[in-house]
């Protein structure tokens, strides 16, 4: 679930490809579609207590019987908690198979594999994971096949590998490493600087810092970065977040003296994104509003400002007025290169002199095309562009004039990312990744135009053996609606254990990746199925207003219509059909569920927006209200209580069997949402699947996860499909 603009490139759910590869000697063939014979469970659970919590909302009147669960700190609710878990686990640990899974998921994880190089000076700075490591180690080394040196390891911050490595920015002159580290999963970082050359922590920390990141100034004295006022004691994990301030932090000072250098006491809603020009001259300010993609663009002139740091006074309005969407690519002295959907919904180039920045004296460099325009940067003096065609990648390269020169050459359909670096690099490298091919990184040589692979996992594993293919199924209203399938190609006819994964939201595009749960699963002879929703941002501006609050339905009907393709279709049937999603996926799979409960055998939603009516009410929750609207407003209450998951649910229904997970750190999609729904699923289900709720500790929602507890929920996921897909054959 976004937090905002500044925040997509760390949450963008459901896109969180992990890099894994499979022997398919190791497994035993189609054990999901004949799994071993079991009696159902009789399930008895936890006695949940109903208040008496009634609120009205534009003169309707609405229960909410749970609302004492909304509480993590409570006595009551951590007992909740417990008992329910017992229920859970309790069911897992009978699965046969399930211990087969663990060990096919561990197998398959261990496999070496590396992020994208940075580059500053002769070092390089890069990520590594030996396989089974709770968290990824960064390295620096001496030129680009210099001897690695671990520079940080986060595994040494806790002993569970709970405590991540959540964001790092390397100093212009390479000596300095600002390091942000989340614990539990929260979004809260914790930002600290330490040496590179002798690996050791300076004494600078920085607390209550959210949806941020840091940027150096260019004499390596200090950082931008953006933080909230500290939060009451007890609250850390559910106050909404409000008034965000950018502040410069310069090295050596303790946290109190940092310089202020814009706020908005009049906006609460405003967040801030510094970032500093490469030449150094500029701090570029992003304004973001809640998770909608239109943005203000500020920036203060660092050389002309008394001190270097700037303040409020001396910050430059460029863009303002929330019109569109304005990204900053790069600069040329004060000619700001911009990404926009300004005039052009599926985005373009465009430069804008400082002295001259109105409209009519823009000049267009890269117009618009029929393919998204979904990132840029600005490299070697070419502009990097790439384009999503039916949601995969296409790069394209142009020149500071934007003529184009060439396409970068993929190895085949899939998803591609990076190209980072600076104007004078000759060098820049990216990741490539596909439903059946392992993420590769591969360096790009900007003068000829040629990729020579970088690094890559060396396991024995044949994408050969594996097909996807893209169809097109046809949603209620008529919209075409691409899924990607994939499957073994030795599976031969359906109906066959089958996936269903979606998203549908805030502009976010779900592109071919790999997944070594979903390996394991096709290696067990399943399908896996991507359904590319309105909402996200597969087909542009367009593509994702059709999702966006009173158009909501359409996302729902475009998931229902691919169930029902993929039957029709004899891929699967009811009985061997699961639904899956995360966070605002998860939202998807619960109305889907409680909207046509017998079209699905299973469904997990995972940390879900559950109760529509109340979820602007913590955390960041407010920041969604753009894209979902909010209970606060007449008209918008009312669509919202066609299809909130909770109050949709009705008693005396078989609904299909659901494994809820979230998990207690989340202060994203806080697990109120989820625990309220699993309750009121438990009073209102019949029949014998199984309603639980799996509820993680010392976790968040989803990213820095450790690799421990991401096999652990991989193996209780696909144990729980693989029992309740395989109950048509009792």
């Amino acid at each position: 679930m976004p937090a905002g603009p500044l925040a997509r490139p760390l949450i963008r759910d459901g896109m969180l490809f992990a890099i894994c590869f499979l022997n398919l000697l190791l497994a035993p063939a189609l054990s999901a579609v004949e799994p071993k014979p079991m009696p159902s469970i009789k399930l008895t659970y936890p006695e949940t207590q109903l208040g008496s919590q009634v609120d009205d909302y534009h003169g309707t009147t609405v229960a909410d019987p749970y609302r004492w669960l909304e509480d993590p700190n409570s006595d009551e609710t951590k007992a909740w908690v417990v008992a329910q878990n017992r229920v859970t686990f309790g069911y897992l640990e009978s699965i046969p198979e399930r211990a087969e899974i663990r060990r096919r998921l561990t197998e398959l994880w261990n496999y070496e594999r590396f992020g994208l190089p940075r580059r500053r000076g002769e070092r390089y700075f890069y990520e590594r994971n030996d396989g089974l490591q709770n968290q990824s180690v960064l390295y620096v080394t001496d030129g680009l096949e210099g001897e690695p040196r671990v520079l940080l390891d986060p595994n040494r911050l806790s002993e569970d590998g709970t405590v991540a490595l959540a964001g790092w920015v390397v100093s212009e002159d390479g000596r300095s490493l600002a390091y942000g580290i989340a614990r539990g999963g929260s979004d809260w970082r914790e930002w600290h600087v330490r040496d590179v050359e002798t690996g050791e922590d300076r004494a600078d920390v920085l607390r209550w810092v959210k949806f941020s990141g840091a940027s150096w100034k260019k004499d390596n004295s200090g950082f931008y970065y953006s933080r909230y006022d500290e939060p009451k004691a007890g609250d850390e994990l559910t106050q909404q977040n409000y008034y965000q301030k950018l502040y410069f932090h310069k090295l050596g000072d303790p946290q109190d003296h940092d310089t202020l250098v814009y706020e908005r006491p009049d906006e609460k809603e405003w967040g801030f994104g510094g970032h500093v020009t490469e030449d150094g001259r500029y701090l570029i300010i992003s304004v973001w509003r809640g998770t909608e993609r239109k943005n203000q663009l500020f920036y203060l002139d660092l050389a002309a400002s008394g001190n270097g740091a700037g303040g409020a006074d001396e910050v430059v309005e460029l863009l303002s007025g929330f019109d569109a969407e304005y990204d900053f690519i790069g600069n040329d002295g004060s000619t700001f290169f911009l990404a926009t959907d300004n005039d052009a919904p599926m985005r373009r180039v465009i430069a804008v002199d400082l002295e001259q920045p109105n409209p009519e004296a823009w000049r267009e460099i890269v117009p618009p095309s029929e393919h998204v325009l979904s990132g840029v940067s600005l490299v070697g003096d070419r502009f990097f562009a790439e384009y999503l065609t039916d949601a995969h990648s296409r790069i394209r390269v142009f020149d500071l004039a934007g003529r184009h020169e060439r396409d970068v050459q993929l190895p085949a359909i899939g998803s591609a990312g990076g190209f980072g670096g600076r104007r004078t690099d000759r060098e820049t490298f990216y990741s490539f990744t596909n439903f059946t091919t392992p993420g590769a990184i591969y360096r790009y040589d900007i003068a000829t135009g040629e990729s020579h692979l970088f690094r890559a996992p060396n396991v024995a594993f044949d994408p050969a053996d594996y097909v996807t293919r893209q169809v097109f199924c046809t949603s209620r209203d008529g919209t075409r609606v691409p899924l990607f399938i994939t499957h073994r190609r030795d599976l031969g006819d359906g109906p066959h254990p089958t996936i269903l994964y979606g998203y549908g939201g805030f502009n976010i595009s779900l592109t071919p990746g790999f997944s070594v749960a979903n390996l394991v699963w096709l290696e067990r002879g399943g399908v896996y199925v991507v359904a590319n929703l309105r909402g996200g941002g597969e087909y542009g501006r367009q593509w994702h207003e059709a999702g966006m609050k009173d158009r909501k339905q359409n996302v729902f009907d475009d998931f229902i219509s691919a169930a029902e393709y993929l039957i029709e279709q004899r891929i699967a049937t009811p009985s061997t059909l699961a639904i899956r999603g995360g966070s605002n996926g998860g939202l998807l799979v619960g109305a889907a569920m409680t909207q046509r409960p017998e079209l699905f055998a299973a469904a997990i939603p995972a940390v879900g927006v559950m109760d529509m009516l109340r979820y602007h009410k913590f955390t960041i929750g407010w920041a969604w209200v753009s894209e979902y609207g909010s209970s606060d407003d007449a008209a918008e209450f009312a669509n919202l209580m066609k299809y909130s998951p909770l109050h949709n649910l009705r008693a005396g229904t078989c609904y299909p069997a659901t494994m809820v997970t979230t998990a207690d750190h989340d202060d994203r999609v806080v697990p109120a949402h989820s625990f309220k729904f699993a309750a009121a699923l438990q009073a209102a289900h019949t029949g014998d699947p199984p309603a639980l709720i799996r509820i993680e500790t010392k976790a968040g929602h989803g990213a820095g996860t450790p690799v421990s507890k991401r096999i652990d929920a991989a193996t209780d996921e696909l144990g729980f499909l693989t029992r309740e897909l395989g109950r048509g054959k009792e």
